[in-house]
């Protein structure tokens, strides 16, 4: 039970990443705090572990944010999840596209964390750790990808707000790392797959830039996800790490 007595909040739980996350963490012995704007994903979530607790919460939303946080016991982990893959050139990119992506992507990170830092705080004082895990991608400062302008450009900031806030807080007992993840399974990218003019082709192209040949599964992505959450990663902070199929080879 390598999360056992701690309690994480998990943004975008409803599916995808942030879903097996949650479940991961439960099982490892957190009491998770699932969070997203599908309150019947979020009700199917909480039917398979009583460690789950869940409340719709639209990451965007300043104010329920700011409303959350107040109902929140004080956090060991928080996991910033949510995201959206903007698909396009900077020629395809409209001003209402840019600010949606960096909105979702960076900001409700840095509101989220800001709300919830002051008890994560408290935790570290009394436990000596807490720890914040961003969810960037190999698609950012690390390597550019076609059609990926804006993604990378936001999952480039997570990284750089991810190393400010490991900088400004190490000392006080708060670690925060970035995940960088190559082409995960998830609903998120059948959905861009299906909505290719080219379905078949577009899989095997995304199954392509793996050199291992397949696509990650979401059971590649949580195990690093628990060890970044738990005390086995005290002395790990400020980094992107990646899990990329050898992409960066």
């Amino acid at each position: 039970m390598r999360l056992k007595n701690k309690t994480i909040l998990i943004t975008a739980a409803g599916q995808g990443m942030g879903r097996a996350s949650a479940l991961m963490c439960a099982a490892q012995g957190a009491h998770v705090i699932a969070v997203d704007i599908n309150a019947d994903a979020l009700t199917s979530l909480a039917q398979e572990s009583k460690l789950i607790e869940t409340h719709i919460l639209d990451v965007t939303d300043s104010q329920a944010i700011a409303l959350l946080a107040t109902q929140l016991p004080d956090l060991d982990g928080l996991f910033n999840c949510a995201g959206f893959v903007h698909h396009g050139t900077v020629l395809d990119v409209t001003d209402a596209d840019w600010a949606f992506s960096v909105d979702l992507n960076v900001t409700s990170m840095l509101r989220l964390t800001r709300s919830v830092l002051p008890g994560m705080l408290r935790r570290a004082e009394l436990t000596g750790s807490a720890a914040i895990l961003n969810m960037a991608s190999m698609a950012s400062s690390i390597k550019g990808f076609p059609l990926r302008t804006v993604y990378g450009t936001t999952k480039a900031a997570v990284i750089g707000l991810t190393k400010g806030i490991a900088a400004d807080y190490v000392k006080q007992g708060i670690r925060c790392n970035a995940i960088c993840p190559g082409t995960v399974d998830t609903p998120s990218l059948r959905g861009r797959i299906a909505s290719a003019a080219d379905p078949v082709q577009a899989e095997k192209d995304f199954i392509a830039r793996q050199p291992m040949g397949r696509l990650a599964e979401v059971s590649d992505i949580t195990p690093l996800v628990v060890y970044l959450l738990s005390d086995e990663s005290r002395f790990v902070s400020g980094q992107a790490i990646l899990v990329d199929g050898g992409v960066m080879i």
